[in-house]
């Protein structure tokens, strides 16, 4: 029985739309924070700035939604299904740290 869906070695095999769509995402929030620095470089007011940053915080919430809900569909119903509960507990601390 594998480990994980991570094939013992802790990667995951994603199809090539599942890696796209997830490096797109980081694309988007990489120029989101370069335009932060630009905004910093020209002197922008305060509040333009920290709203900037609430959009790439809400951006980086999104991308982590995705890929917990993909981690959830994939290798933990996969490991429940072959009576690997460890992937379950390792679950419940996952979403533990991301609510603190």
């Amino acid at each position: 029985m594998e480990k994980n869906c991570c094939h013992g070695d802790r990667t995951k095999e994603r199809s090539d739309s599942e890696r796209r769509a997830l490096i797109n995402r980081l694309k988007r929030i990489e120029g989101q924070i370069r335009g932060i620095t630009r905004m910093i470089e020209a002197d922008a007011y305060c509040v333009d700035i920290l709203t900037q940053v609430t959009a790439v915080e809400a951006a980086l919430g999104g991308f982590a939604r995705a890929m917990l809900s993909e981690h959830i569909m994939t290798c933990v119903v996969k490991d429940i299904k072959e009576g690997n509960l460890e992937t379950a507990e390792e679950l419940a601390a996952t979403v533990e740290r991301m609510l603190r």
